[in-house]
């Protein structure tokens, strides 16, 4: 039995690099699917092979085939049943919700307001508010959300535009690396957070003092310091902001339903019976209101839960090396470890990996936590919103779609000043 999980855990990892190696060549493939007779066999498996979405879920298809090869039907069922699909399962639901008419209209509101508060052009004050509310609403309506919403809203108001690939990769790592730290002022919105706050003890107050008072200073400072470098391309006003579309604005009480229904799947988000059966009669509510709905992204959220159920299938097994990596690290290299680790896991994963290790310190904790919050925004799968952020924006980054290189270079800066404030501030 020891060599039978001793080999699985191999193949494992093997597979694991096999695909995180490969969310970095998407491009070749897509590249290859253009020079391919549209509609043939072989465009068809160069597109699905170029869709970052598609990575991890495939391999672990690969790695679950295998699976059944080596070990027998009956050990690979018994393997997958004793994973927790919930948090897939989740981000599909909340993707869906977020990304509704109702919910994407009242956060451009929201951050409408906001942006008449802010002393500079409109263009430049809504990029601003966008990068700074929407984010930090994710504390509260969960990451997975406030990243299809603020992703949606950028698209609409800058991505649509003649905005330069510089600016596009520096907006893109800069709202992926908010939405990783902006959902810790609480303690359930941030999927790291969350695999570890009930184990430690971790509520409000404790997220508050120790993370999320310096998650929003570097929110603010990041976002402030990225628009004033781009002043040039935010010079003047936004067409697209605000009730141009041509639909029927939403009623105040279809606002209110959209967001009981977001309110009742954060709170059962730990539930998958409930809040799919939630998930059903919002779908139902959603056509009976179709004047006022967009089209529901069930596709795009369908990719994501697909991404992330691969990389728990595959993640799951990681942590044989992991493990012994975080053990052997004093505070200050696990904190720059984590955020490097977090590069190639996902930030949700090492947490609870690192949620595994007995007798932890405190400061090992908010070394290991911060660090995998700071990483967040570093690649695709660094963080679980993240693929939905990738899904909605890639098109505009045309044929080429996002490079996972130029994703990270656009990242660095803010991710560089999200670590030195959270080690330089103290807790409060």
């Amino acid at each position: 039995m020891e060599f039978v999980y001793e080999t699985r855990e191999l193949i494992a990892t093997i597979i694991f690099a096999v695909a995180v190696v490969h969310t970095f060549i998407v491009k070749i493939f897509q590249d290859k699917a253009h020079h391919c007779p549209t509609g043939s066999m072989s465009y068809h498996i160069y597109h699905f092979l170029g869709e970052v979405e598609c990575v991890f879920g495939m391999w672990a298809g690969v790695f679950i085939s295998i699976y059944f090869g080596f070990f027998g039907f009956h050990e690979a069922v018994e393997y997958m049943e004793g994973l927790n699909y919930t948090e897939p399962a989740f981000v599909f639901v909340i993707m869906c919700m977020a990304g509704t008419r109702p919910v994407i209209k009242l956060a451009e509101k929201i951050i409408i307001l906001f942006s008449k508060l802010i002393p500079f052009n409109q263009k430049k004050s809504f990029y601003i508010s966008a990068l700074i509310i929407g984010p930090l609403l994710g504390s509260f309506i969960t990451e997975p959300a406030a990243m299809t919403v603020t992703a949606i809203i950028l698209l609409n108001a800058f991505f649509t535009q003649d905005m330069s690939p510089k600016f596009k990769y520096a907006t893109l790592g800069l709202l992926f690396v908010n939405v990783s730290i902006g959902g810790t002022l609480t303690h359930f919105a941030a999927p790291p957070v969350l695999m570890v706050a009930s184990k430690w003890g971790w509520g409000i107050s404790h997220m508050m003092v120790n993370f999320g008072y310096k998650a929003a200073i570097s929110v603010i400072v990041g976002t402030l310091a990225t628009a004033m470098f781009f002043s040039k391309e935010l010079q003047g006003n936004l067409d697209s902001v605000g009730d141009g579309d041509g639909k029927p604005d939403p009623m105040i009480w279809k606002y209110i339903i959209h967001l009981v229904f977001l309110a009742l799947v954060v709170v059962f988000a730990h539930h998958m019976v409930l809040f799919l059966g939630l998930f059903i009669f919002f779908l139902g509510f959603t056509t009976i209101t179709e004047t006022y709905q967009d089209k529901i992204k069930l596709k795009e959220s369908l990719l994501v839960g697909f991404f992330l159920a691969g990389l728990v299938t595959l993640g799951a097994l990681q942590s044989w090396w992991l493990g012994p990596i975080l053990k052997s690290l004093d505070d200050f290299a696990l904190f720059v470890g984590a955020t490097g680790l977090t590069a190639i896991t996902d930030n949700a994963a090492l947490t609870y990996l690192g949620s595994q290790v007995e007798g932890l310190s405190e400061i090992a904790k908010y070394s290991l936590v911060s660090g995998a919050v700071a990483g967040g925004g570093l690649t695709v799968i660094a963080n679980a919103p993240n693929p939905a952020g990738y899904g909605i924006l890639k098109d505009s980054f045309g044929q080429e779609g996002i490079n996972p290189v130029k994703l990270l270079l656009g990242a660095l800066a803010p991710t560089l000043l999200c670590m030195l404030i959270f080690r330089a501030l103290p807790s409060l």
